[in-house]
């Protein structure tokens, strides 16, 4: 009743190297390989996504509050004197 130990393991490994043949699962291990390698890249690209939206956020709300700022100043025509 305990868990199964080394043997039962080859044993299963074993049967199943001898039902599949060991071609077909090297393509499965490889298309296996080549889901999770495109799954990070979408997870990656959708990172690099949400960052660039957030980027753009910040960006918009800071030409916001530049263009609600109030300057104050004094204009001055400027004078020249002939020699």
């Amino acid at each position: 009743m305990g868990g199964l130990s080394i043997w039962h393991w080859l044993i299963v490994l074993l049967v199943v190297v001898l039902i599949f043949g060991t071609k077909k699962l090297r393509n499965i291990g490889q298309d296996l390989g080549g889901a999770v390698k495109g799954f990070k890249e979408g997870v990656k690209g959708a990172e690099e996504e949400a960052g660039a939206a957030k980027s753009a956020a910040a960006d918009a709300a800071n030409q916001a509050k530049i263009g609600a700022q109030t300057i104050e100043g004094e204009v001055r025509k400027e004078t020249t004197t002939k020699s």
